[in-house]
């Protein structure tokens, strides 16, 4: 049975004024992201569910994303993925409006940052993370809709009817593992809309590059709810109908359910151009096999070590008053 597979042709950008200047979907996810953290913190806080007080929700959101999320993302993906590149040409580090963020990255960054925060301020730092892990899935959410909407990071060919040709496509090496013909379009090319373009002036417009492109699993949304949305929704819950539970617990919690969601969708997901495997595993399903490990310890220090929320006990004895 043959399908109409939708054939992605939105735009990376939200406005572009030039060629240089112009607002990206992935940016603004990125600050859709810090504000939902920041919302979801601030509304922890105020119920006496976290380490951090209300009024300094917001100076720490501010420096826990750059100096966390950004440069550890930053850092992570060119160790990680692109290891070679950043040895022999290093300045590319600060290149962010390129591209290349690596989720691993960013969270070993922001549980390092946080660690410093703590010890600077006197404060649990698995308190801090009981609180950040039940916004940043949010984060993580946005930038997985960001990765559909520039067609990166795509997913295996299927036949599954909601699958997806992309065009960017053309630019993996994967297309001509499955037999594509290299040549098809000339550099400089990333985008969707612009590949699209070019096949409808120069060559035999959507049909032929319809043709020539497989169809694909949208992995990135499944990654936007498995490892975003669904892993909020149940950290959240699980902070409000058991606001003693001692820290560190719920930290545990989000690296162990964010560890089984990545290795499970990395299973329909893509691999990148150029990764190998690592003991029969992709490079992000490897990397999150240590995310069990600190989990358990997060789980283990809150069992033996762990404390309720310290404001929970202020704001029970205000209620009671009131």
């Amino acid at each position: 049975m043959l399908f109409a597979y939708y054939l992605h042709d939105l735009s990376p950008f939200v406005f572009k004024f030039t060629d240089k200047i112009a607002i990206h979907w992935y940016g603004l996810a990125y600050v859709l992201g810090f504000y939902l953290t920041y919302r979801v913190m601030h509304f922890l806080a105020l119920r006496g569910l976290s380490e951090i007080k209300p009024e300094a929700v917001a100076d720490f959101i501010t420096l826990v994303s750059l100096f966390g999320l950004v440069l550890g993302g930053r850092l992570g993906y060119m160790l990680l993925y692109d290891f070679d590149h950043f040895i022999h040409e290093p300045w590319t580090f600060f290149l962010l409006n390129q591209g290349g963020m690596a989720s691993h990255g960013g969270i070993l960054g922001v549980t390092l940052f946080c660690g410093w925060y703590a010890w600077k301020h006197k404060i649990s730092w698995a308190g801090i993370g009981d609180s950040i892990v039940c916004g940043a899935p949010l984060g993580v959410f946005l930038g997985r809709i960001a990765n559909f909407i520039n067609g990166e990071l795509f997913g295996r060919v299927t036949t599954v009817p909601w699958a997806v040709k992309f065009p960017t496509e053309l630019l993996h090496e994967d297309f001509y593992r499955q037999g594509g013909q290299a040549g098809l379009i000339p550099e400089g090319l990333m985008h969707s809309p612009d590949i699209i373009e070019y096949f409808e002036k120069y060559r035999g417009g959507r049909a032929e590059l319809e043709a020539i492109l497989h169809p694909r699993h949208p992995s990135q949304l499944y990654e936007a709810l498995g490892e975003g949305l669904l892993l909020s929704a149940i950290l959240i819950f699980i902070r409000l109908r058991f606001p003693r539970l001692r820290q560190g617990i719920i930290a545990g919690l989000f690296f162990i359910l964010y560890a089984i969601a990545r290795i499970a969708l990395e299973c329909v997901r893509q691999p990148d151009s150029g990764s190998s495997m690592i003991m029969g595993l992709t490079k992000g399903q490897f990397f999150s096999t240590f995310m069990f490990i600190v989990g358990g310890l997060f789980i283990a220090y809150g069992l033996k070590w762990g404390k309720s929320p310290p404001g929970l006990a202020a704001v029970t004895a205000s209620a009671e008053k009131a």
